[in-house]
C-alpha cells in the first residue's frame, strides 16, 4: 500500500496516496517527441489546458522547451515567451494547480508570478544553482527528476551497473540538497527519471523497482508516457504506443507511484481509477 502524503502549495494542496494523482501534460512547443507544434499555437495550448481538466488531470504541467533526444536548448526568453501567457490565462480559469516543466530558476520564479504552483525539474537544481532558492522562497511544490548529464548529453550516457540503487542514492541525495536550501518535506515529490540518461532494460527495471524508492519517504511520480523505451519494445504506432503507455502506468501504480505524468489523460483517469479500486 501507498503511504499518504499532502502536497502542500502555496494556494492548495493535493492529497496523494489515497487516489492515484493525473499530471497532464501540456507542451507549448514545435518539437516535441510525441506532441510537438499540436498546441504551439497559444490559443490552442489554452483550450488544451482547458481540456486536460475537464478529462480529469489533478495537475497541469506546462512546458516551453522539449527535452527529447537530440533536442536543443531554446534561448531563456523564448522558453518564458511561449509558457508565460498560457500559465496566466489557465490560472485565471482552471481550479487545478499548474506545474511548470522547466530547469532555469528564472523562467520557475516567473511562471510562479503568473500562477504555477509547482516547478518541476528534470534536473533536481543541478543546471541552475539558483533554483532551490526560488521554491524555497516561493513555498513551491516541486518535483526533483533523476537525469544524468549535462542539458545537451541527458541521452547520451553510459549503462549503469546498478539502475535502481544508482537511481535511489541520487534521488535521495537530491531531497537531502532541497532540505538543506529551506525547502519544506511536505513541497517534495520524487521522480526517477524513466527515459533520461537511461538505456530500454534500465528503464524496464526501474519501473520494476518503483517501490524501491518509496523508502526515501517522499510522494512518487512517474512519467513513461509515450517514452522511447516504450517503443522500443511494441511496434511503432500511434496506438501500440498509448497501449504500451497504459501498461506501464498500470504497472507504475501497483508499484506505488502517487502520480502519473501522461498525454492521455481521460484514458488515464479511467485506468487510475480502476487500478485504485483493485489495490
Amino acid at each position: 500500500m501507498r503511504n499518504s502524503y499532502t502536497w502542500k502549495l502555496p494556494r492548495s494542496s493535493v492529497r496523494l496516496g489515497e487516489r492515484t494523482a493525473v499530471m497532464g501534460i501540456l507542451n507549448v512547443t514545435p518539437d516535441s517527441f510525441s506532441d510537438g507544434g499540436l498546441y504551439f499555437e497559444r490559443e490552442k495550448a489554452i483550450t488544451r489546458g482547458k481540456e486536460l481538466e475537464q478529462e480529469g488531470a489533478d495537475i497541469i504541467d506546462i512546458g516551453g522547451e522539449s527535452s527529447r533526444p537530440g533536442s536543443q536548448p531554446i534561448p531563456e526568453q523564448e522558453e518564458i515567451d511561449r509558457v508565460l501567457p498560457v500559465i496566466q490565462a489557465l490560472a485565471a480559469t482552471i481550479a487545478i494547480p499548474i506545474s511548470v516543466d522547466t530547469y532555469r530558476s528564472t523562467v520557475a520564479e516567473r511562471a510562479i508570478h503568473a500562477g504555477a504552483q509547482i516547478v518541476n525539474d528534470i534536473s533536481a537544481f543541478r543546471f541552475d544553482d539558483r533554483m532551490p532558492m526560488v521554491v524555497a522562497g516561493t513555498q513551491s511544490g516541486v518535483v526533483l527528476m533523476h537525469s544524468r548529464g549535462s542539458r545537451t548529453t541527458l541521452h547520451e550516457q553510459s549503462r549503469m551497473q546498478d539502475p535502481v540503487d544508482e537511481v535511489r542514492q541520487t534521488l535521495a541525495a537530491s531531497v537531502e540538497n532541497a532540505r538543506a536550501a529551506g525547502i519544506a518535506t511536505d513541497a517534495i515529490v520524487i521522480d526517477p527519471g524513466i527515459g533520461f540518461g537511461k538505456a530500454v532494460e534500465e528503464s524496464v527495471s526501474i519501473l520494476k523497482s518503483v517501490d524501491v524508492f518509496s523508502k526515501i519517504g517522499y510522494p512518487l511520480m512517474v512519467g513513461t508516457s509515450r517514452k522511447s523505451f516504450i517503443r522500443a519494445i511494441i511496434s511503432e504506432s500511434p496506438e501500440a504506443r498509448s497501449w504500451g503507455t497504459a501498461a506501464t502506468v498500470v504497472a507504475a501504480i501497483l508499484k506505488g507511484a502517487h502520480i502519473v505524468r501522461v498525454h492521455d489523460v481521460r484514458q488515464t483517469r479511467a485506468l487510475a481509477d480502476m487500478t485504485d479500486r483493485i489495490i
